[in-house]
């Protein structure tokens, strides 16, 4: 009788457990239907990629001085840099420079660490194409600037949701001069907070 009746408290508790485990991930599931959706209309609306974005790579020809400091510290390798040594000024002479972004991990480990700054991030993230072989960029494409968001007159751009004002979380129709949630680094620093 005793083993039955533990049985049966054993059977409650779990019911009742489960109904609590239940109870809570419904509470998620109504917490976000209160919700408004934020939705982008991909083509005609596109997201303005934050400050520190990393996006497809810039590179001046005219600043690199060949060390190769980008291919060491890539963890994959990735830029091919092919040199001839100049034995005149006996300085290196940077014949072409490449990068595939089929490969590239976005690390940005070469910009940070390239010493004369030719490389750089940019906002550019539609690097779609069909066929893989048009990723490898050489120095001609890699030189070419990306065009913004902001500029592009057939685009309407939207504020990402961390740079939106304090309780807005609809992106539509925020003016541009709204002031963001948070402050910026730089704001920081100036206010000694940081």
């Amino acid at each position: 009788m005793l083993k039955f009746l533990k049985q049966v408290g054993d059977y409650a508790k779990e019911a009742v457990q489960s109904a609590r485990y239940i109870g809570q991930g419904l509470s998620v599931t109504f917490d976000h239907m209160q919700r408004r959706p934020i939705t982008v209309q991909y083509p005609y609306e596109k997201l303005i990629p934050g400050e520190r974005f990393r996006g497809r790579i810039h590179y001046e020809f005219d600043k690199c001085i060949a060390c190769e400091v980008c291919v060491r510290v890539c963890p994959i390798n990735l830029p091919v840099v092919d040199w001839e040594m100049d034995k005149s000024t006996k300085k290196k002479k940077l014949k072409h420079y490449s990068i595939d972004f089929g490969v590239c991990i976005f690390c940005g480990n070469c910009v940070e660490y390239c010493p004369t700054n030719c490389l750089s991030m940019t906002e550019e993230y539609e690097l779609a194409t069909y066929d893989r072989h048009e990723l490898n960029y050489d120095s001609v494409a890699l030189g070419r600037l990306p065009y913004k968001v902001t500029d592009d007159p057939m685009v309407t751009p939207l504020r990402e949701l961390v740079y939106l004002p304090k309780g807005v979380l609809e992106p539509h129709g925020v003016p541009a001069d709204a002031p963001r949630a948070g402050s910026f680094p730089e704001d920081l620093v100036e206010s000694g907070n940081g």
